[in-house]
């Protein structure tokens, strides 16, 4: 066995344990942690083989979760079920396993709050690597899990969304309007808009530190579209039916304290982006 094969093979439990917690499927999470495999070994040259491997499980895992069409029956062992007596040999494969309870409710986040919240909050991953596999801000990322979190401990998170969906909206009125007043009413003072490489690459600065430099780039700005990104109120540029730039607002506290502008089209096509009721790539 050659270490390309004894190194994946070490990993192969973790891999196996975070794509079933994030699909609840364990046919699924294998089907997964196979075709990672046969992507590391055509692809030369890994540095950190581990931290390659989470990633692509994480993206197609996502993939998976964004594909589905209608919730399906959970792929959980019968000896996961409670009161089902566990013999050693089931003991052994549910190490890796979850709770049907759990993934009941892992069910109710959206992808990216699922990836999230499984990859910091189950598997200790940080927030900057979380941060590459979905391709938004560490800050971003935070409030991701942190719904997440709130969500597996019986809390509602709908007040948070109302409230998310009212800043945006206001915000968003204010930059058409040219009200730059009330655009850094409506921003923490220490409030900051990163942009991605493919946004940088479009003429972006790669950081607006502040609320009076995030407003002055927002003041008057008219071409970005309200939308819905994973169930939560955004804004993204839609060009021929096709989403080119996401901004993803972090909103705290009835304050936006970060912006994400996203415009790499492999980020993009993992968002589950609405616009006016309907999908925005179907939008003009």
């Amino acid at each position: 066995m050659d270490q390309l094969t004894l190194d994946f093979e070490a990993e192969r439990p973790r891999l196996r344990a975070i794509a079933v917690r994030m699909l609840g499927s364990t046919a699924e999470a294998d089907d997964v942690v196979q075709e990672a495999w046969l992507r590391l070994a055509r692809t030369p040259d890994v540095d950190n083989t581990a931290a390659w491997l989470t990633t692509v499980v994480s993206r197609l895992c996502l993939d998976q979760l964004r594909s589905r069409k209608r919730v399906e029956a959970y792929d959980v062992p019968a000896a996961a079920l409670p009161g089902t007596p566990v013999d050693p040999e089931a003991d052994a494969v549910l190490a890796d396993q979850v709770g049907a309870a759990l993934l009941i409710v892992l069910e109710t986040l959206s992808p990216a709050e699922r990836v999230a919240f499984v990859l910091h909050d189950l598997f200790a991953v940080p927030f900057d690597d979380v941060a590459g596999v979905l391709g938004r801000s560490p800050a971003a990322v935070r409030q991701l899990a942190s719904r997440g979190r709130r969500a597996v401990a019986g809390g509602d998170v709908e007040v948070e969304r109302k409230t998310h969906h009212e800043v945006v909206d206001a915000f968003l009125a204010a930059a058409r309007g040219g009200d730059l007043g009330r655009l850094l009413s409506l921003l923490a003072p220490d409030a900051i808009m990163q942009s991605d490489a493919a946004g940088i690459a479009m003429g972006t600065e790669p950081v607006y530190a502040g609320a009076d430099a995030v407003a002055a780039r927002f003041d008057g700005v008219r071409g970005a579209a309200p939308v819905t990104i994973d169930g939560w109120a955004a804004a993204a540029w839609v060009h021929h039916r096709e989403v080119k730039v996401a901004f993803l607002f972090t909103v705290a506290d009835g304050l936006i304290t970060g912006v994400d502008l996203v415009a790499d089209p492999e980020i993009l096509a993992r968002m589950d982006v609405v616009l006016a009721g309907n999908p925005a790539r179907d939008a003009e």
